[in-house]
């Protein structure tokens, strides 16, 4: 993406790797028991999914990703605990974990689920469990993770458990509202930037702010404290989607496991690809038409280059800008000393300034 340097090269990179590591390490465990309590069709999608196994069922060293919903969880309660109990994982208080797996079942809930709606054949580098058992049993597996995901925290005996389901219930709803918008906007001839961004809000903002607030509740911060940290999750999930749609166009496809301008070839009304057909500019009208028809691979770079011409590429990049600064405005309010909260801050860097 232009000019930026990898968010690896700098220390708030390497902050965010370790933490991301950590989260994986940590809340890895507890999302193998829960699919293990899967019934065997359902458990077999669900851990090829996770790339923990082949098709066949023989053992994977594949990704389950890069774990930055579960970290945020992790790293909300210890920013915010209030003299509990450090649990094991790097003084998370006790419970997180748990509810860090829960929002991870969410996550991939919704995983499955874009991948058939999207017809997308790869992801994490492999094919995509629709496309190699078939699309009711990736449909079904789907729904199971969500629901497995209510069970972990509806079970859990923690104080903030019921809380914390009722928070993810709804985020949950407001994901699928989000989803719905953007399938809704790929019929239709014009969508407004505003009613992109309200989509985009909910589609990634929400579960990126629960995270956030599940961890803030398991610290047992007060109602204050949970309502910034939600915020502060969605003002980043934005700045979030924003740098995912413009992957979605400019991504190397051996880094993404998407083809090249994947978002342009389904059409997509991504917010850069908005942002462009809403500029006033002939650029944006040649883009328009480009997108009224069927492309080829000679469109699609036609269409990229389109948006870039006519801003929506600087837009994305300076309004990620603009929304992380709000996430950090909305942070120092539950964390004033935001010293406190650097786990919080490096994986917000690291969302926003990832090349690939």
């Amino acid at each position: 993406m232009g000019t930026t340097e990898a968010i690896t090269t700098t220390s708030e990179g390497q902050e965010a790797a370790a933490l991301l590591e950590r989260a994986r390490e940590a809340v890895d465990p507890e999302l193998r028991r829960a699919l293990e309590g899967l019934p065997g069709p359902m458990r077999r999608v669900a851990m090829y999914h996770f790339g923990w196994e082949h098709a066949d069922g023989t053992p994977a060293a594949g990704s389950a990703g890069k774990a930055i919903r579960p970290a945020l969880v992790l790293a909300a309660a210890r920013a915010l605990r209030s003299g509990g109990g450090d649990g094991p994982a790097g003084g998370v208080p006790d419970g997180a974990v748990r509810a860090a797996a829960a929002v991870e079942l969410a996550h991939n809930f919704t995983l499955l689920h874009d991948d058939v709606i999207d017809e997308d054949v790869t992801r994490r580098g492999r094919a995509t469990a629709w496309s190699v058992f078939g699309l009711p049993d990736a449909v079904i597996t789907g729904d199971a993770m969500a629901a497995l995901a209510l069970r972990l925290l509806a079970e859990d005996a923690h104080p903030a458990s019921a809380a914390a389901s009722a928070r993810l219930t709804s985020c949950v709803i407001e994901l699928c509202a989000g989803q719905q918008a953007d399938c809704a906007f790929e019929q239709r001839p014009h969508v407004s930037l505003d009613e992109c961004l309200a989509m985009a809000t909910a589609k990634t903002g929400a579960l990126l702010g629960c995270a956030c607030a599940l961890g803030a509740l398991y610290a047992g911060a007060g109602p204050e404290e949970v309502e910034a940290l939600d915020a502060f999750g969605r003002e980043a999930g934005l700045a979030f989607q924003l740098i995912d749609d413009l992957l979605g166009i400019w991504g190397d496809p051996g880094h993404t496991g998407k083809p090249a301008g994947a978002d342009l070839i389904a059409r997509k009304k991504s917010l850069p690809v908005v942002a462009a057909l809403t500029s006033g500019t002939a650029a944006g009208e040649e883009l328009a038409a480009l997108y009224a028809g069927p492309m080829d691979g000679d469109d699609v770079r036609r269409a990229a280059d389109a948006v870039e011409r006519a801003g929506g590429r600087d837009w994305a990049q300076a309004h990620a800008a603009d929304r992380m600064g709000r996430a950090v405005q909305q942070l120092s309010r539950a964390v004033p000393d935001l010293g406190a909260a650097g786990g919080l801050l490096a994986l917000a860097e690291f969302v926003t300034r990832r090349t690939r």
